[in-house]
């Protein structure tokens, strides 16, 4: 004698349905792809783990770098400003456009005449931010006392304390922060990849 099937109900015909119930089809062919797929996502993982720990190594080029890049950037973005502004022209925004465009063009080329004071500046700034939105987390911790606070509380005290280190550092600390910074960032986001990788291999096929 058979034996009654169970269905899954995931599964079962929805009303208004002809077939299985569509978001759990598209579900399972996710999961399905990121299985066949995680040895890409273990090779993009170390990948990036390797090229966060020669930012690290070499911090000081990797933040001059940075600063270049992100000057070539805003010059390609000055331009595309600029053009699109005089491709509109009959739009209101018209001098809006042509403004930003060439607010781009200049802070691009200041950055590409001056990495070191631009990457200086900015450690600066990232000094300050540090230690603003750190004393922020702590008075908002301490005053809401809501759940989970006190990992708040940690959060915004290790925040304040890096903007005080980097800023008593200061200016030396802008030669190797952003490439530091850069780097840990690669790290950890690599130790993602490769995590999920591995947890996309052990998913059932």
């Amino acid at each position: 004698m058979s034996t009654p099937t169970t269905e899954d109900p995931a599964l079962r015909p929805a009303p208004g349905f002809a077939g299985p119930f569509p978001m759990a089809r598209v579900i399972h062919e996710n999961l399905k792809e990121l299985r066949e797929n995680w040895f890409w996502f273990v090779l993009l993982g170390v990948a990036l783990i390797v090229l966060g720990a020669v930012a690290m190594t070499y911090s000081v080029l990797t933040t001059v770098t940075t600063a270049l890049f992100f000057g070539f950037f805003l010059l390609g973005a000055g331009v595309f400003y600029i053009l699109g502004a005089f491709c509109t022209r009959g739009w209101g925004g018209f001098f809006l456009s042509l403004l930003a465009g060439i607010l781009h063009l200049a802070v691009g080329v200041i950055i590409l005449n001056h990495p070191a004071e631009a990457v200086l500046l900015y450690t600066l700034l990232l000094a300050v931010f540090f230690f603003v939105e750190g004393l922020f987390r702590i008075v908002a911790a301490l005053t809401g006392q809501f759940r989970h606070w006190g990992f708040v509380l940690l959060n915004g005290v290790v925040t304040l304390v890096l903007g005080v280190l980097i800023w008593r550092q200061w200016p030396l600390s802008g030669l190797y922060v952003v490439g530091l910074f850069l780097g840990i960032n690669l790290v950890v986001s690599g130790a993602s990849y490769v995590s999920l990788g591995l947890a996309a291999r052990r998913l059932p096929a």
